[in-house]
């Protein structure tokens, strides 16, 4: 009911957020907090879907996504002007490139691994020969390329490959937000997400530079 009765967007806030009369979500797929898909119904759900149709509600404007297979090829639709909105990791390379509203919400970084897994535990993740995944250009990518002393960090092109290569035994665990993660977890028989954590992700809504009017209707 809240929703109902919340005012429509100031005509400011409509033109800075969808100057284009449609509100371009950019997401990519198989993570629940940009989009997921339904195996048997095909409804398409996510952070990133849902909060979107509500702006677009909000604005008056009709909803668009444009989806994508990476979440940095989501950044650099932002970047490049051919998305208007998405939530996403609020990093500070993030933040020099998009402009990001204050946390939504905060998620934990962990690994999945597959059933026989040599690691049992986090704390068993960075030894010679572990082949860790992550998404290719990810935050996790970078965060773990930088921290790690011997384990290697292989970036996947999707979240679907980085199933396959661990259904392949091509990794030995990969690595990003437990949303993620339990999402993954339930297409991989037997995989199960490691207890504890080796940071934690902090989700915004990310605008194109430039959009002031925009981010401070999104922040309020």
């Amino acid at each position: 009911s809240g929703c109902a009765t919340t005012a429509p967007a100031p005509d400011a806030v409509r033109q800075a957020l969808a100057p284009t009369g449609s509100l371009r979500a950019a997401v990519y797929l198989g993570s629940p907090t940009s989009l997921v898909v339904d195996a048997k119904s095909g409804d398409k759900a996510g952070v990133t879907v849902d909060i979107g149709r509500e702006l677009a509600r909000r604005l008056g404007v009709p909803f668009v996504l444009v989806e994508h297979r990476l979440v940095a090829e989501v950044v650099d639709a932002l970047r490049g002007g051919r998305a208007d909105f998405t939530i996403t990791n609020a990093s500070a390379e993030r933040a020099k490139i998009v402009d990001l509203t204050p946390p939504l919400i905060d998620l934990e970084l962990g690994y999945l691994v597959m059933p026989g897994s040599p690691i049992g535990a986090i704390d068993a993740v960075d030894r010679p020969g572990m082949r860790i995944g992550v998404s290719q250009g990810s935050s996790s990518q970078r965060t773990l390329g930088q921290t790690f002393r011997n384990a290697r960090v292989i970036g996947a092109p999707s979240l679907k490959v980085a199933g396959e290569m661990l259904t392949k035994r091509e990794l030995d665990a990969f690595a990003t937000n437990k949303a993620v993660l339990f999402e993954l977890a339930d297409t991989l028989p037997g995989a199960r997400v490691l207890d504890g954590r080796w940071g934690t992700e902090h989700l915004a809504i990310a605008v194109p530079q430039g959009r002031g009017a925009a981010r401070e209707w999104l922040a309020a």
